[in-house]
């Protein structure tokens, strides 16, 4: 993902969101040829000439001062997350020799999984970098699905709302939640303009799902956060539940996602019943692999029975 290609995008969806009344302007009588402000109008409002932003927008990004891009963002109206990727793209990338991006596979420290597993009550998974879902509790998998099942390949967020059938029927508001993944995956992208596995990934989903590509192009930034999500599980029904993102100690590229219902609530009584169906689920799961383990030694005994009378004979 070429960096100067990524501000250029950033600022001029930015510019296009706005309309000339927004920042105080008059509307004027005469069509725009494309919506949301024009260059000058914007850097006017800025304190710059138009052909200074003119070339930022084009990409060059350098040398550009803090306070050009606060007042930047102060006219584009850029959240906090926005405002710091319009940052990290004024600045020159960290590239890594042969631009293979942080390769080395995430893994979550001991007692972070051990932390989770404690967590018996609570859904919990933590992702990685390009939403890859790196670790995961029995309760989290119940909610959201069997992670250990899945292709490597396939254990990621985004893949899983765009390309798995199953998550537009266990998401209620799913339009939500796909926009905010994509939000999340463009954030990642800034961090990581030359991760080859991001590229893949985006790649993958633009080709695979119109969806993503219609909203990959709206360049939407979002950080992760907390609030409301409502499911509709296939073995318990509808839950509202809330959730929280904790950032673990030792590596910025993760965090945990944890969710939890309204005490007293129904979705409280659903998640209930979801950690006892999956426990059950377990328990028998358990006693089919003792039953065919059973079996398989006894047959294993049979065979050796009629190999020691064979010889006997």
């Amino acid at each position: 993902m070429d960096q100067r290609t990524e501000l250029s995008e950033f600022l001029r969806s930015r510019r296009a969101r706005l309309r000339p009344e927004d920042v105080g302007l008059p509307a004027g009588t005469t069509r725009r040829r494309v919506p949301g402000l024009r260059r000058e109008e914007l850097a006017q409002l800025a304190g710059v000439s138009t052909a200074y932003y003119t070339r930022l927008e084009q990409g060059h990004g350098e040398n550009v001062s803090a306070a050009v891009l606060d007042a930047i963002a102060r006219v584009l109206r850029l959240g906090p997350a926005e405002r710091d990727h319009l940052g990290r793209l004024t600045k020159p990338a960290r590239r890594r020799p042969g631009g293979t991006g942080p390769s080395r596979p995430q893994r979550v420290r001991p007692a972070l999984q051990q932390l989770l597993d404690t967590m018996e009550s609570v859904p919990a998974y933590v992702l990685g970098r390009r939403l890859d879902i790196i670790a995961w509790n029995r309760l989290g998998a119940a909610l959201l699905g069997d992670f250990a099942a899945m292709p490597p390949e396939q254990r990621n967020m985004a893949w899983h709302v765009f390309l798995d059938p199953a998550a537009r029927e266990l998401f209620e508001d799913w339009e939500t939640k796909a926009c905010d993944v994509v939000g999340l995956l463009r954030l990642d992208a800034g961090l990581y303009p030359d991760d080859r596995a991001l590229a893949s990934l985006v790649g993958e989903l633009s080709v695979k799902s119109e969806e993503f590509r219609s909203l990959w192009a709206t360049y939407r930034i979002q950080d992760k956060g907390h609030g409301t999500k409502r499911l509709h599980h296939p073995v318990v029904g509808p839950l509202s539940l809330q959730y929280e993102t904790l950032r673990p100690a030792g590596d910025a590229d993760q965090v945990l996602v944890a969710y939890h219902a309204e005490p007293g609530s129904a979705s409280a009584e659903s998640l209930r019943l979801l950690a006892s169906w999956d426990a059950t689920e377990l328990r028998a799961s358990a006693a089919s692999r003792a039953s065919t383990a059973d079996r398989a030694e006894a047959g294993d005994q049979a065979d050796r029975v009629d190999r020691v009378a064979e010889q006997n004979r």
